[in-house]
């Protein structure tokens, strides 16, 4: 069978609407990885969804209990056809945020996938059951059209807790790194660009959240009595904060802005134009860092913002200075940035401002990652998107939110590829989630094409892989 014929085979079996099917029994999983009574759910996901389908294929099932969440599994499948193949890891999650049944559309469940025009509506329809159910079809279309092989090795690494920030993924990647070592890795996750451009990013923007406090005294004070004469600490970190990012959300912290922004980095971003598409938010062009493109301002800078603020009661406010006031904040970042000594930037950039009475608390954080955009696996890549779409993809060097990619491309030290298969209004993590139908078809045609000319072409991908890292 050729590409094309196996390419044929995958659109027919997503339009005889098995695809469609399976994607409906998986999202009536009820996989809330933040509910203790879910447990049962989380592991049923795996051992009676995914494995069957995987061990069909041949694959050997690794079930590894996390460490440090429990009930939260991982597992781990691998395939090795020949040793001298060039190995991809791919990666998926079960486990969803909270289905919020209350707040869908009347006429929706988030437990029961629903059929609208172009849309199928669900909770991880697109995050993330419907984007490893592309990637999964399309491994079962190449197998079945190679007559039970695939032309490479490959290994699946599933986890039920992203949805509360992968505890225990560092560690199961630090302890299982023979099991899982690879030369590539291919995974689905976040949005594209756009619903109409398939889209390639090589790495996450980092995050880091931090609190800030002043606790002024020990209890609230009548306002007509003592106003005037006794500091208000809301009304003080209300500075504060604009002394860190001003009233244009242009951040004034040095030490915090990035140094990656190259002319090349620039030159990829110049074919990005972010929003503009049916059910985006309408982007505010005057806010954020001055001279920058909003591609730039997205993917190639750093933001902070201000999360949560608190003084006082909001719920019942009196006539009261209050005792403290309190603000959870964050640093979106890309490579390039100092972000494991935020504390000590920001303290530093505060005490230089006269704003000594600031507690700056480090919560928690995640690096940034980006894959070198001239690797010849990239170029591999948006080849193969455009000749499967027949449009112009998007390159991103990096997504604009957070993934834990750093698991992948530092601990395993991996080139990280990754082709979602959702678009930025498809509502995960709010109500009304869906899948557009027209990216999962197109998104399947992309995977075939990927995964079989891997088979076909991956030793040479490899090997220039190698030699450009090397020369790099």
């Amino acid at each position: 069978m050729t590409e094309q014929q196996a390419v044929a085979q995958a659109i027919e079996y997503f339009d005889s609407g098995e695809f469609q099917q399976q994607l409906a029994r998986r999202v009536a999983c009820v996989t809330e990885s933040q509910r203790q009574d879910r447990d049962a759910e989380l592991h049923h996901y795996l051992q009676q969804e995914i494995a069957p389908q995987l061990e069909a294929m041949g694959f050997n099932l690794h079930y590894i209990e996390n460490t440090v969440a429990a009930n939260r599994p991982f597992l781990v499948a691998t395939r090795i056809e020949e040793s001298h193949y060039p190995t991809m890891l791919c990666y998926g999650h079960g486990d969803v945020v909270f289905g919020d049944d209350e707040n869908w559309r009347a006429d929706l469940n988030p437990w029961q996938l629903k059929e609208e025009g172009d849309r199928w509506y669900g909770r991880g329809a697109a995050d993330n059951k419907g984007q490893h159910c592309v990637n999964l079809a399309a491994l079962e279309q190449v197998f079945k059209a190679r007559g039970g092989k695939l032309g490479f090795n490959c290994k699946i690494l599933f986890e039920m807790g992203e949805e509360i920030s992968s505890p225990g993924l560092a560690e199961v990647c630090q302890q299982q790194q023979e099991l899982l070592r690879a030369d590539l890795f291919i995974a689905s996750d976040g949005p594209r660009l756009n619903a109409e451009r398939p889209t390639l990013f090589l790495g996450s923007r980092g995050a880091a959240n931090f609190r800030l406090r002043i606790r002024a005294r020990d209890n609230a004070y009548h306002s007509g009595n003592w106003g005037g004469l006794l500091s208000n600490p809301g009304t003080q970190l209300a500075n504060a904060i604009a002394c860190l990012v001003n009233q244009h959300g242009v951040m004034q912290v040095e030490a915090l802005k990035p140094t990656s922004l190259t002319p090349a980095v620039r030159e990829i971003l110049g074919d990005v134009e972010p929003g503009g598409m049916p059910g985006d938010p309408t982007i505010d062009f005057n806010w954020g860092e001055p001279g920058l493109t909003i591609a730039e301002r997205l993917y190639g800078w750093n933001t902070m913002e201000v999360l949560a603020y608190e003084t006082g009661n909001p719920q019942r406010p009196m006539n009261a200075i209050p005792a403290e006031a309190m603000a959870v904040c964050q640093l979106r970042f890309v490579v390039g940035t100092d972000w494991k000594n935020l504390a000590t930037h920001v303290e530093a950039h505060l005490r230089a401002h006269g704003f000594d009475n600031v507690e700056v608390e480090f919560m928690r954080g995640s690096p940034a990652t980006r894959l070198d955009p001239t690797d010849p696996l990239v170029h591999w890549v948006l080849g193969t998107l455009a000749e499967s779409s027949g449009k112009k993809p998007a390159l991103l060097p990096n997504l604009g939110g957070s993934l834990p990619n750093e698991v992948f491309s530092d601990i395993l030290g991996l080139p990280t590829l990754w082709v979602p298969h959702s678009y930025p209004a498809c509502g995960q993590h709010g109500v009304n989630e869906h899948m557009l139908k027209s990216i999962a078809r197109e998104g399947l045609q992309i995977m075939t094409r990927l995964f079989w000319q891997l088979g076909e072409q991956g030793e040479a991908l490899i090997a220039a892989h190698r030699a450009h890292k090397e020369a790099r």
